[in-house]
């Protein structure tokens, strides 16, 4: 196999490794984030606040609908990490095969739903009126878009379960310069408002899928195969969903409890909401070192245990977990210095300017347990112990659910109770997870068995 395409992270130093991947990851997460950081941008500036917090109410709805593509997603990624650190080469082939027709099933079932229950799920969530036509609209489009969604989503689990991280990145860096040029095309040019912005969201990504899957068939060997056999291997179809399904099911429930969360926000009206909108921007955004640095340990992970090789996989895990925690420190005095700063370049208005900046420092201090969540939960997931992906969703809604309402009567928190929900959330969640860790169960979940 051609090496320059792959990484083998079987060998060398875990900091390193972890390191090396983790950067180019980072680049394409930011580029990823700037297509929502530009939307949100865009509408605030030139649309207004009740279409920019229509565009953030549909954020956890529209999360739930993509679960389950980003979910068998996860389970594609362990199932070739784990191939590929055994070398079983000829399996990673039939691996990618059957992913492509896992990956289409779930984006046509859950795009479909989406569509058909875009407007009763926003009216459920108590979407101020002002704004129910525009969320329905976005909703609807991202959702029959999710193809596209799942087509780069797919590949790039596959790139980067082989090492690959720099694919992903180039091509979603290409269509984070189509979509700026979009946004402003439709809004800007032909006054879209938020249909624009859909639309530029979706044919960017769909760029990203199509371009990511032709240089992967063109310059990684795996990825050659002939048109007589994709046909999908039954065995492996039924690993994907085993693997794939308990973190699909963690997302949802990772949905479902920023519902919970998102229906207090929208009962404390436009201000509250549009605030909530453009800080919970921001906090996507500190989520992407994390959400890079896990990949890196699930690839990591997954090809130490094809290998069999477990003091790599726990010398991976407590490499992240200091990673983790620097950045987590990093960023607290960014949050406090800069909350107004951050939030007045997204909106004008000075009431939204003030709530989001309160949001930004409460949950800064919480960042070190949101850290050790996508730590440890990448290890295990790559490891296979996946069905501690749905336990660890259950805590999340029990702690958003338990928490965002009965907070709320407390005088002194009052409408701060949606930030201290989130933080406290991430803290209980990070706690479990690291105890399931300790408990090392996740040593006899390897797909790949050795004597």
């Amino acid at each position: 196999m051609a090496r320059n395409y792959t990484q083998d992270m079987t060998k060398g130093s875990p900091t390193k490794l972890l390191l090396m991947f983790t950067i180019p990851m980072l680049a394409g997460n930011l580029f990823q984030q700037l297509y929502n950081m530009v939307d949100t941008w865009v509408v605030g500036q030139f649309v207004g606040k009740n279409a920019l917090g229509a565009v953030g109410a549909t954020g956890s709805i529209g999360f739930l609908f993509f679960s389950l593509s980003f979910g068998l997603g996860a389970g594609i990624g362990i199932i070739v990490s784990q191939l590929f650190g055994a070398g079983m080469i000829e399996k990673v082939k039939r691996a990618i095969v059957t992913s492509f027709y896992v990956m289409l099933m779930s984006a046509l079932i859950m795009g479909g739903l989406g569509i058909l229950l875009a407007r009763p799920v926003m009216q459920l969530l108590n979407t101020p009126n002002v704004m129910l036509e525009d969320a329905v609209l976005y909703l609807q489009i991202t959702c029959g878009g999710l193809v596209a969604v799942a087509l780069y989503n797919g590949v790039a689990s596959i790139l980067r379960a082989l090492g690959d991280t720099r694919t992903p990145l180039l091509f979603l860096a290409v269509a984070c310069v189509i979509n700026v040029v979009l946004d402003l095309l439709f809004v800007v040019g032909f006054n879209m408002g938020v249909l624009g912005v859909a639309l530029a969201t979706i044919i960017a990504q769909l760029i990203a899928g199509f371009g990511c899957m032709l240089y992967a068939w063109l310059k990684v060997p795996v990825f050659k195969i002939p048109l007589k056999e994709y046909v999908p291997d039954l065995q492996l179809f039924r690993q994907c969903i085993y693997l794939g399904l308990p973190v699909a099911l963690q997302n949802a429930l990772i949905a479902v409890s920023c519902i919970v969360l998102q229906r207090v926000v929208n009962g404390f009206g436009p201000t509250i909401l549009a605030a909530f909108t453009v800080a919970s921007r921001f906090e996507q955004l500190v989520h992407q070192p994390f959400t890079s640095l896990g990949a890196a340990i699930a690839t990591y992970t997954g090809q130490n245990m094809g290998a069999g090789n477990l003091e790599r996989v726990k010398r991976g895990f407590w490499t992240g977990a200091m990673i983790s925690t620097l950045f987590s420190l990093f960023m607290l005095p960014v949050a406090w210095v800069g909350g107004e700063t951050i939030m007045g370049f997204f909106i004008k208005e000075q009431d939204v300017i003030l709530e989001g900046a309160k949001g930004i420092r409460i949950t800064s201090l919480f960042y070190a347990g949101l850290g050790m969540i996508y730590v440890t939960r990448n290890v295990l997931n790559g490891c296979g112990d996946v069905k501690f992906a749905m336990l660890s969703g259950f805590v999340e809604v029990a702690g958003r659910v338990g928490l965002a309402k009965p907070l709320t009567f407390i005088p002194s928190i009052g409408m701060l109770s949606i930030w201290y929900t989130t933080g406290l959330t991430w803290l209980i969640t990070g706690l479990i997870s690291c105890i399931r860790y300790a408990q090392g169960k996740w040593k006899d979940k390897g797909i790949v068995k050795h004597s």
